[in-house]
């Protein structure tokens, strides 16, 4: 099965130089100028957008810590935590993180009735294979039968998946999940005034020439980010068809493609992961309900369009 892309729908108008993915370039005057080291995590661009005169030994420990967030997360690396809980059903003495972002998708399911359920990998799998192609049919009841959040169980030394053939993704949280440990590293050696952009985004501090970090939606709208993440999903910004008719976000309840009027949703708050997994969830509710879950979790509905 080939990797779906994920597109970008924003830009931080740092004003920052580009550079070559995975290296860095910047000034290592007494003033730094503002500057992105650029990587990947989880297949997305990623960036960090900074003014330090260390900002080579930053731009390198960051690229360690990606790495290491990518072999727990990632679902096409075969040693990775995830890839090995899919392919046993289960796991022991997982790494911590996956089981804090665990404990975050089972809030985030509870709180959206159950429309957040990273375990709809086998409906997603089985939507990937018919629209490229591969025999067998496209059966929704047999992968929704895989599929239960309810059925998967964890603690302090486990991960274990009650039935043969269920299969987790994270994909619709672990970009933001990424960006928050990224950010709480940087925070831990005092740093400040810096931008996490793993395709969530996890401001620290405010702009390095003062203000708040400017954002700017693909729609068109502009936000502000100081100290707070932001995560944006589109339904139809990644599809399975070439007509872009079914989109990459999944109803768990039904088991089709989210038919939703919705073409792009922004929500900030004080966790990329929070916002990032609410956005994904939030392309299958109404406005009315949106609105409730995002005051429910004290964050702001920047876009609804």
């Amino acid at each position: 099965m080939s990797r779906l892309s994920r597109r970008r729908f924003l830009t931080i108008s740092a004003g920052a130089a580009a550079t070559a993915a995975g290296s860095f370039a910047g000034s290592t005057a007494a003033a730094p100028e503002i500057t992105q080291w650029r990587g990947m995590a989880l297949g997305a661009r990623t960036t960090l957008t900074l003014a330090h005169a260390d900002a080579d030994r930053i731009a390198a420990d960051v690229a360690r810590e990606l790495d290491r967030l990518e072999d727990i997360f990632s679902l096409y690396k075969p040693a990775s935590a995830l890839s090995r809980l899919n392919a046993d059903g289960q796991l022991d003495a997982p790494p911590f993180e996956l089981l804090e972002c665990l404990s975050l998708c089972g809030q985030l399911h509870a709180l959206t009735g159950g429309l957040f359920d990273p375990t709809i990998q086998p409906l997603w799998s089985a939507w990937a294979r018919h629209y490229s192609g591969e025999s067998g049919g496209l059966d929704v009841a047999h992968a929704q039968a895989l599929t239960g959040w309810q059925n998967v169980s964890f603690g302090s030394g486990f991960v274990r998946l009650k039935r043969p053939g269920m299969a987790l993704t994270l994909n619709g949280i672990a970009q933001g999940v990424i960006a928050d440990r990224i950010a709480a590293m940087l925070r831990a050696e005092g740093l400040t005034n810096i931008m996490v952009d793993t395709g969530e985004l996890a401001a620290i501090g405010g702009h390095p020439h003062g203000g708040d970090w400017p954002v700017t939606l693909r729609s068109g709208g502009q936000t502000h980010l100081r100290d707070m993440a932001m995560a944006t999903s589109a339904p139809r910004g990644t599809c399975f068809d070439a007509a872009q008719t079914a989109g990459h976000i999944l109803n768990p309840v039904t088991g089709q493609p989210a038919d939703t009027p919705w073409r792009q949703i922004s929500i900030s708050g004080p966790s990329a992961a929070m916002t990032d997994g609410l956005t994904t969830a939030a392309c299958l509710m109404d406005r009315t309900t949106i609105q409730a879950a995002v005051r429910t979790l004290g964050m702001r509905l920047v876009h609804l369009s």
